[in-house]
């Protein structure tokens, strides 16, 4: 399935989970504007055959959420059949997104599709952003994940839930991609990044690829992948009545 079919299934999980979260809000709870921006320019995968290729991420999942681990996926163990595979193989986030929504700890979940400036749902392609909202109290955190496009099964997510307020209940503000990294779900053999012909823009059907059923670790290969913050930038703001209200 292409990047941009499986975008258009997500619009709506975003709508539903922000709406119940809207609904049950405290006063004390902050809105925070999150932009998940591909900042690579022209093609910046250099490939194997002399050729070059575009860097390019797919739809975001998002969770609020309290704990201290990511409820995306869960390092060191493999997929746990909740949509992970789905996102990082073909980059729909729709059905992971649902999934979270019934995961203890999550408060509010969803995905975005559409490019910033966009009139449809589709990928990050070089100077494009998502951008969208959440809401959330102190002690609670953010979580996301995403497909690098030009892969067979890589996302990139958070190492760890990104902390929405400072110990002292100050919301958080500026460039968090530091906390962002590349990570493998181990359920489809990996190809050459930007090359592969089971990968998201030149497969045939979905699952084209050769299945395995590793753990979900860190990308550790013999290709090579553009720093990430060479290509990526996240960044949260919060509201700025909350700013001055600190």
């Amino acid at each position: 399935m292409s990047l941009i079919r499986a975008a258009s299934l997500s619009v709506a999980v975003l709508a539903l989970a922000q709406g119940a979260w809207a609904q049950g809000a405290p006063n004390a709870a902050t809105t925070f504007t999150i932009r998940v921006e591909n900042i690579s320019k022209g093609e910046v995968l250099k490939l194997s055959n002399g050729k070059s290729a575009p860097f390019v991420s797919a739809p975001v999942v998002w969770a609020v959420h309290t704990g201290s681990t990511n409820p995306i996926f869960t390092g060191g163990q493999p997929d746990a059949g909740k949509g992970l595979e789905v996102l990082a193989e073909t980059g729909n986030p729709a059905p992971i997104a649902k999934s979270l929504g019934s995961t203890a700890g999550v408060v509010a979940a969803g995905a975005v599709d559409k490019p910033e400036g966009d009139l449809l749902g589709g990928p990050l392609t070089p100077g494009k952003a998502y951008q969208f909202e959440v809401t959330a109290e102190p002690g609670q955190a953010l979580s996301l994940a995403w497909m690098f496009g030009q892969s067979n099964d890589l996302f990139y997510s958070n190492d760890r839930p990104i902390a929405l307020f400072t110990s002292a209940g100050k919301p958080v503000n500026g460039d968090m991609t530091p906390q962002v990294s590349l990570w493998d779900a181990g359920t489809e053999v990996n190809e050459e990044p930007g090359l592969g012909p089971n990968q998201a823009p030149r497969q045939k059907a979905e699952d084209a690829g050769t299945a395995e059923r590793n753990a979900i670790a860190h990308v550790s290969d013999k290709y090579s992948y553009p720093r990430t913050a060479a290509v990526l930038r996240l960044a949260i703001t919060p509201k700025a009545a909350a700013v001055s209200a600190k």
